[in-house]
C-alpha cells in the first residue's frame, strides 16, 4: 500500500464509524474511495455525482439546514454528510452550504451497504440518532457498573404487602392492630371515596399518641400525616430512594392512577442495595454539634464513589448528594436557633446554585441567601446576621467552602426582606447589565431550603411573572448563555488548554455542564417555569416555543453523558485520594466514549446557535 493510501487508511481508523470495521476490511477500503474537491460557499453535497455517494470530511466546513433554513449541525473534519444511501435515520433531507474550501472522500452508496451488511457494529451507526447514539453511551457506561439493581428494578416490584389500610375514622387502637396484624411499619388511610388521605406509621404513634397522652379511642385523623409525597409504580428504585433522603421519610405511598397499590419503605430499598444517601441523611439528624456534622460531610465522596461504581448518573448522584446537603444545612440551622432562641420574625433560607438544582458532587463551595419577612425591625438583622454566620462557617466546616464572590447570607446585600428581594430582581430584569446576568445565574435558581412560613412562594412567583414578561431581558440572557462554549474545533478536535496545571485537558463543567444548565434556565425563564433542577427543566420546556421536544430528549441525554463522565473522573481522583476537579484530558477516554463525546458538544453547539438565531443576540455582544 502506498504512502498516500496509508494516510487515508489512518483517518478512517481514527474517526467513527470506521474505527468499528475489521483491519483487513479498513486495509482494503481507500481503493474504493474517491477524492472531490468543493469551494467554499458552493452546495454541500454537490448535486451533480454520477452516482449516489456517502461524503466523508477529509477537510473544511459545511453548515447543514433544514427545510426552514434553521441550523441542524455543523460538519467539519471526520463527519459524514447525510445522504442518498439508503436508511440514514434523521436528517437525511438536510441541504447545505461549504463554509469554507472542503475536500471529501467519496463512498459509493454499494460500497457503503456491503460493509454494513458484513458489519453489523458499524451499520448500528446508520441506524441510530445521535440522540441515540447518546442514550446507548449511557447505558453502556451504567452497565459497567456493579450492584445496579436500584437503577434498574421498579417500586412496584418491591412493595410485599397486599395494601393495609383503614378510614380517618377508625379509632387509634384499631388502627394499631390493623398494623400489627398485617405485620407492617405503616397504615394507609383512605377516604371514603377511595382517594389518599393520609398515612400512620409507627413513629406516629409512638410520638403523636402515647408520648402525647393521646387516648386510643380518638380517630386516627388525629395522628395522621396529610401532606404526603407519593410515587408509582413504575418509579425506579434509585428515585424512590433519592427522594426519601431529600425529604427525610421512611416510606412513601405507592399511586397509580389515584389508586393506592402500597407503601414503600426504606427496608424495602435496602433488602436491594444499601441505601447510603438515606443513612447519612438520619446520622446529619442527630449530630448535636458541627464537628459531628463534618466528620459526617466526610463521608460524601465515599458517597459518590459508590454511586459511581454502581452505575448512578450524574443526576442521580447530584440529587443524592443535595440531599445530604440540604440536611446538613437544616441541622446547622437548628443548632444556630437553639443558641440564638427564636427567630425574631419568621425567615426563609434559600441556596442557589448547584444545591439549589440538586446537582451537587462533593463538595461543592456554597451559595446562599437570607428572605426575611417584611414586618422586620433594623433591630432584628443582628440575630440573622449572627445565624447566617453560625450556618456559612458551619458549612466551611462541614468542606462547603465560602462562596468566592460572598454569595452567602453572611453578606448582609444578600440577607433582605421580601421587598428588597423583589426590588433587587426589578432592577436586573430592568436593567440587565453584566454584573445583573452574572447575579441571574445563581439567583434565578433558588430554592427554599428552611421556610416554616411560606415566603419563598410569593417571591418566586413574582420572579416568574417578571422574567417571562420582559423579552428583552431573556434575550440578554440568551445572550449570556452563549458565553461557555463547548471544547469542540472546526474541525471537530478537543480545544485543550495549554500549559500549567492542566495542560491537555478541558474544563469539562464550564464548557460541557454549564452551556446546557445555561440554556435550560433561559427555556425555563421563558416559559415561566417552576423548576430549578437542569433536567427537570428541559423536560417542562419540551414542546414549547422555544425548545421542541426532541431538542429537549437531546440536550438531556447530552448532560447526562457528559455529567456522567465528570463524576466518574471526579470518583477515579477520589479514590487516588486526590482533590476531584474537573479538567478532563481526552487521552483518558476510550475513543467510543470520545466520538459520544464530541456528539453531545455538537449537540450543545447546534442548540447554542438555534438559540442565537431565536433572540438575535448578536445585538447584545
Amino acid at each position: 500500500m502506498d504512502v498516500e493510501l496509508i494516510e487515508i487508511r489512518d483517518f478512517l481508523a481514527s474517526h467513527a464509524p470506521f474505527d468499528r470495521l475489521p483491519e483487513a476490511t479498513l486495509d482494503g477500503l481507500p481503493k474504493r474511495l474517491s477524492v472531490r474537491y468543493v469551494r467554499r460557499g458552493s452546495a454541500f453535497p454537490p448535486q451533480d455525482d454520477p452516482e449516489p455517494c456517502l461524503y466523508i470530511l477529509r477537510r473544511g466546513a459545511a453548515e447543514m439546514r433544514d427545510e426552514d433554513g434553521n441550523l441542524a449541525s455543523k460538519l467539519a473534519e471526520g463527519d459524514l454528510c447525510p445522504s442518498p444511501c439508503g436508511n440514514q435515520g434523521p436528517g437525511t433531507a438536510l441541504r447545505g452550504q461549504t463554509s469554507e474550501d472542503t475536500l471529501a472522500y467519496l463512498l459509493p452508496c454499494e460500497e457503503l451497504t456491503r460493509l454494513r451488511e458484513a458489519n453489523p457494529e458499524f451499520a448500528e451507526h446508520f441506524d441510530e440518532s445521535m440522540s441515540q447514539r447518546l442514550r446507548k453511551a449511557l447505558d453502556s457506561i451504567r452497565e459497567h457498573g456493579a450492584g445496579t439493581e436500584l437503577m434498574t428494578v421498579q417500586v412496584g416490584q418491591l412493595l410485599r404487602h397486599d395494601l393495609v389500610y383503614a378510614h380517618p375514622d377508625t379509632n387509634i387502637h384499631e388502627a394499631a392492630r390493623a398494623m400489627s396484624e398485617g405485620k407492617c411499619s405503616s397504615l394507609v388511610i383512605l377516604a371514603e371515596n377511595g382517594d389518599l388521605a393520609g398515612i400512620v406509621t409507627d413513629r406516629d404513634l409512638r410520638n403523636r399518641c402515647l408520648a402525647a397522652g393521646l387516648p386510643p379511642d380518638r380517630p386516627v385523623s388525629d395522628i395522621m400525616t396529610e401532606r404526603l409525597y407519593t410515587v408509582t409504580a413504575d418509579t425506579l428504585g434509585f428515585e424512590a430512594l433519592i427522594t426519601m433522603s431529600r425529604l427525610n421519610v421512611h416510606h412513601l405511598p405507592v399511586v397509580d392512577e389515584r389508586r393506592v397499590r402500597g407503601v414503600l419503605s426504606t427496608s424495602d430499598l435496602v433488602r436491594v442495595q444499601s441505601a447510603n444517601a438515606v443513612y447519612l441523611v438520619g446520622d446529619v439528624r442527630k449530630a448535636d454539634s458541627v464537628e459531628t456534622l463534618a466528620s459526617i460531610s466526610s463521608k460524601l465522596p465515599e458517597l459518590q464513589i459508590q454511586l459511581v461504581t454502581s452505575g448512578a448518573t450524574a443526576n442521580q448522584i447530584g440529587q443524592a448528594v443535595s440531599a445530604v446537603t440540604d440536611a446538613i444545612t437544616l441541622r446547622l440551622l437548628e443548632l444556630a436557633e437553639a443558641e440564638l432562641g427564636a427567630p425574631p420574625v419568621p425567615y426563609c433560607w434559600m441556596a442557589g446554585g448547584s444545591q439549589a438544582r440538586r446537582e451537587q458532587s462533593s463538595h461543592s463551595d456554597q451559595d446562599n441567601a437570607l428572605l426575611i419577612a417584611d414586618h422586620m425591625r433594623p433591630e432584628d438583622d443582628a440575630y440573622f446576621a449572627m445565624l447566617a454566620k453560625r450556618v456559612n462557617d458551619g458549612l466551611n466546616a462541614c468542606g462547603y467552602i465560602y462562596c468566592p464572590g460572598e454569595v452567602m447570607a453572611s453578606n448582609s446585600k444578600w440577607r433582605q426582606p421580601l421587598k428588597i428581594w423583589t426590588k433587587y430582581f426589578n432592577t436586573w430584569v430592568k436593567r440587565p447589565d453584566p454584573m445583573a446576568l452574572m447575579l441571574s445565574s445563581v439567583f434565578f435558581d433558588l430554592r427554599a431550603i428552611y421556610d416554616p412560613e411560606h415566603l419563598f412562594g410569593e417571591l418566586a412567583e413574582r420572579v416568574r411573572n417578571l422574567s417571562q414578561a420582559e423579552t428583552i431581558y431573556i434575550a440578554y440572557m440568551a445572550s449570556n448563555a452563549l458565553k461557555h462554549r463547548p471544547p469542540l474545533g472546526f474541525f471537530r478536535k478537543f480545544v485543550l488548554i495549554h500549559g500549567g496545571d492542566h495542560d491537555h485537558t478541558f474544563d469539562i463543567k464550564h464548557r460541557g455542564i454549564v452551556p446546557i444548565v445555561d440554556l435550560a434556565r433561559v427555556y425555563g425563564l421563558s416559559a415561566g417555569l417552576e423548576e430549578t433542577n437542569t433536567i427537570e427543566r428541559l423536560q417542562a420546556a419540551g414542546g414549547a416555543k422555544a425548545l421542541s421536544t426532541d431538542g429537549a430528549v437531546n440536550l438531556i441525554d447530552a448532560y447526562e453523558l457528559i455529567g456522567t463522565l465528570r463524576m466518574r473522573h471526579q470518583a477515579e481522583q477520589l479514590k487516588r485520594g486526590a482533590k476531584a476537579d474537573n479538567f478532563v484530558a481526552p487521552d483518558q477516554l476510550s475513543p467510543l466514549e470520545r466520538a459520544h463525546l464530541k456528539d453531545a458538544f455538537s449537540l450543545i453547539n447546534t442548540m447554542q446557535e438555534s438559540l442565537g438565531q431565536r433572540y438575535q443576540t448578536g445585538r447584545f455582544a
